[in-house]
């Protein structure tokens, strides 16, 4: 992971996954978002789980529409604002962010081996405590 800072969006993946939202049709953005979480939610509990920095990108751009949420102000996010998002998105952000902070998640064991993973996983508590709550869970 090319990190340079512990943000949501301050890697090189989560950059360029802002640059692919921006790309995307507003009316399938959702889509985008979508699909980058349900990869990681539907990954077992035996099978690694890579490229969770797409997920918790786009978990950030799910919370900042909730209440509570903070907005998603880097310039290495999406340029485009986002159309209202699907309240269903909201559970599923959540079910990835547990997915990546469980064994065999690459972000969660590059955070550990950089020694900053009590600070990323702060940040990703965070952000699951504003889906959660908004989603009722």
């Amino acid at each position: 992971m090319g990190a340079w800072d512990i943000g949501h969006f301050d890697n090189d993946t989560a950059a360029d996954f802002g640059g692919r939202v921006d790309d995307a049709e507003p009316g399938e953005r959702a889509d985008v978002l979508r699909d980058v979480l349900t990869a990681v939610a539907d990954t077992g509990p035996e099978d690694y789980a890579d490229c969770g920095e797409e997920a918790v990108a786009a978990a950030a751009l799910i919370a900042a529409q909730c209440p509570g949420g903070e907005p998603v102000t880097t310039a290495y996010g999406p340029k485009e604002p986002l159309p209202p998002l699907p309240a269903d998105l909201r559970p599923l952000a959540v079910r990835a962010l547990d997915r990546l902070t469980a064994k065999n998640a690459e972000p969660l064991d590059l955070w550990e081996d950089a020694g900053a993973d009590q600070e990323w996983l702060a940040g990703i508590a965070a952000l699951r405590a504003v889906l959660a709550g908004a989603s009722g869970e």
